[in-house]
C-alpha cells in the first residue's frame, strides 16, 4: 500500500492529518483535494476519530494494545467515510460524516488518513463550542482548531505523529464485509437518553468477556442468555467499549443481525447528528474478517472476470450504487450482475451500507497480483489443470504431486454440491470455498 507525503502536525491550532496520494475520478493525484470547509459540530467528528483510533490500535481477543494503522478515508460527494478494522481483524468500524455536518463541497477520492497516538491526545482537547475549519488536501486532513481560553489568548499545541502502512490483510476483509453485510437485517433500535444508557454500560476494552442476546425492553436493552424477538446475538460485548467516546453525542443506536437468524456477526449503527458510526463484529470473538475463500467461485469464472472489469471502468466514487441502472447500461443479466459486484469487493472497491441496502465505491491502488496473492487455492488450481482428468459420471481425477484425488463436480455447477477426497475437503467441505482440486476442475471445464 501507499505511504503518506507528510506527517501528522497540529500547529498553532492547525491540526494535520497526513494522508497518502490519492486515487480520484482523474487517476492517482499526490496532491488531492476533497474537501475545504469547516465542521459544524468539530466533537462528533473529533469524537468519532478517537473511536476509529481506539478500534484500531486494540487486539480485542485476549486484549493487547498495539501499534496503530490508520483508517480509509473516501470522499463520496454527498459524505466522507472513514473505514478501519481492529488490530484483532474482528471489528470493522466506519465513520460517515455527511455534508449537513459540513460547511463546504465534498469532492471525490480515497486516500489513508494518519491518526496516531499523540495525535489522539490533541483531539481530546477539541470542546463544545469551539470551531474547528477542515481541509483535506495536498498538506493532510487540515483542521484550523479555534479555542478561546480565559485570558484571551489562543492555545498552541504542536505533534508530529509518524505515518505507517496499510495492512494488505484489511483489503481481503474488506471483500469479506461486503459479503457478509448483505446478508444482515435491521431488528430494533433504541434512541434518546436509552441509548446513551446502553453506551453507558458497555465494559471496557480490558473487561471480561460477555457474550449473549442484546434484547429490546421497555428501558432499552439487556444481555440475555436466551434468543428473544427480535434481540440479536453478539459474541464479546466489550468489542464496543470505544463507542464511550461519542456516548454525549448519540440520538440513536440502531441493531442488525444476520438474516438467517443464526447466532453470528452482528452490526451497531450509532446515529449523531450529521455523521453516524457503525461497527461490525466477527461471529466469534477470537475470529477475524478473512475473507479467504469467500469468492473463489467467481474468481474462476471468466464471464464473471469480465463482467466485473466492465462494472470497474464505469465506477465513480458513488456513495451508493443503483445497480439496476448499471446493469441496463451495459448490459449485464442480474445473476452475473451481483456475482461481478462480489467479486469487485474483494478488491477493496465495493464497501456495503446495510442502512442504504446499497453497495458504495471505494478505490484503492490497483494491484493485478493481490487477488492470487489472496487467494493461493485459485494459484494451485491453475498448476493442477493439465493434470485434470474426466473419467465418467461427472466423476474427475486430478493429480497433485504423488496423489490422485477423485472429484465429483455436480450437473448443475453448482460448487456448494461439490465433493473431493482431500484433506481440504473433508475438514471443510465448502464452507472456506472449495478446495483447489474442485476448481481444478472447474478451470479445466472453462465453466
Amino acid at each position: 500500500m501507499r505511504e503518506f507525503k507528510t506527517a501528522s502536525t497540529l500547529f498553532d491550532g492547525n491540526l494535520t492529518l497526513s494522508i497518502a496520494p490519492a486515487l480520484t475520478p482523474n487517476g492517482i493525484e499526490n496532491d488531492p483535494l476533497f474537501f475545504n470547509g469547516e465542521i459544524i459540530n468539530p466533537t462528533i467528528v473529533s469524537g468519532g476519530l478517537l473511536v476509529l483510533a481506539d478500534i484500531v490500535s486494540t487486539r480485542y481477543f485476549k486484549y493487547v494494545p498495539v501499534d496503530l494503522r490508520d483508517p480509509i478515508l473516501c470522499a463520496q460527494g454527498d459524505r466522507l467515510r472513514a473505514e478501519c478494522f481492529s488490530a484483532c481483524n474482528g471489528v470493522y468500524a466506519r465513520m460517515d460524516v455527511f455534508q449537513s455536518a459540513l460547511d463546504g463541497d465534498i469532492l471525490y477520492g480515497t486516500t489513508n488518513v494518519d491518526i496516531g497516538n499523540n495525535l489522539r491526545k490533541s483531539l481530546l482537547n477539541i470542546r463544545q463550542g469551539d470551531r474547528l475549519k477542515l481541509r483535506i488536501g495536498d498538506e493532510g486532513l487540515k483542521t484550523l482548531h479555534s479555542k478561546n481560553l480565559d485570558n484571551g489568548s489562543v492555545l498552541t499545541d504542536i505533534v508530529t505523529q509518524r505515518p505507517v502502512k496499510m495492512p494488505d490483510r484489511w483489503i481481503r476483509a474488506l471483500g469479506n464485509c461486503a459479503m457478509l453485510h448483505q446478508n444482515m437485517e435491521y431488528k430494533f433500535h433504541i434512541e434518546g437518553m436509552q441509548a446513551k444508557s446502553f453506551i453507558a454500560m458497555l465494559p471496557p476494552a480490558t473487561g471480561k468477556e460477555r457474550s449473549g442476546w442484546l434484547t429490546p425492553t421497555k428501558t432499552g436493552v439487556m444481555l440475555k442468555s436466551r434468543e428473544e424477538k427480535n434481540s440479536v446475538y453478539i459474541s464479546g460485548l466489550h468489542r464496543l467499549s470505544a463507542l464511550k467516546r461519542i456516548m454525549s453525542n448519540v440520538n440513536a443506536v440502531y441493531f442488525y443481525a444476520p438474516n438467517d437468524g443464526e447466532p453470528g456477526q452482528m452490526m451497531i449503527e450509532v446515529c449523531m447528528t450529521g455523521a453516524n458510526i457503525t461497527l461490525s463484529l466477527t461471529a466469534k470473538s477470537y475470529e477475524g474478517y478473512s475473507g479467504e475463500g469467500a469468492l473463489l467461485d467467481s474468481l474462476s469464472t471468466p464471464k464473471i472476470l469480465e463482467c466485473a472489469d466492465k462494472i470497474d471502468n464505469i465506477l465513480n466514487f458513488e456513495s451508493r450504487l443503483d445497480i439496476d441502472k448499471i446493469s441496463k447500461s451495459i448490459g449485464i443479466v442480474k445473476n452475473d450482475m451481483n456475482d461481478a459486484m462480489e467479486l469487485l469487493a474483494v478488491s477493496g472497491k465495493l464497501g456495503f451500507d446495510v442502512r442504504d441496502r446499497a453497495f458504495f465505491h471505494r478505490e484503492l491502488p490497483d494491484d493485478p497480483d493481490r487477488v492470487l496473492k489472496d487467494n493461493p487455492r485459485l494459484v494451485g488450481a491453475k498448476k493442477l489443470v493439465e493434470d485434470t482428468e474426466y473419467i465418467d459420471d461427472n466423476i474427475w481425477y486430478v493429480k497433485s504431486g504423488d496423489t490422485t484425488y477423485r472429484v465429483i463436480f455436480p450437473t448443475d455447477e453448482n460448487l456448494e454440491n461439490a465433493k473431493c477426497t482431500c484433506t481440504w475437503y473433508l475438514k471443510h467441505q465448502n464452507s472456506r470455498g472449495p478446495c483447489k482440486h474442485i476448481l481444478a476442475v472447474k478451470l479445466k471445464k472453462g465453466v
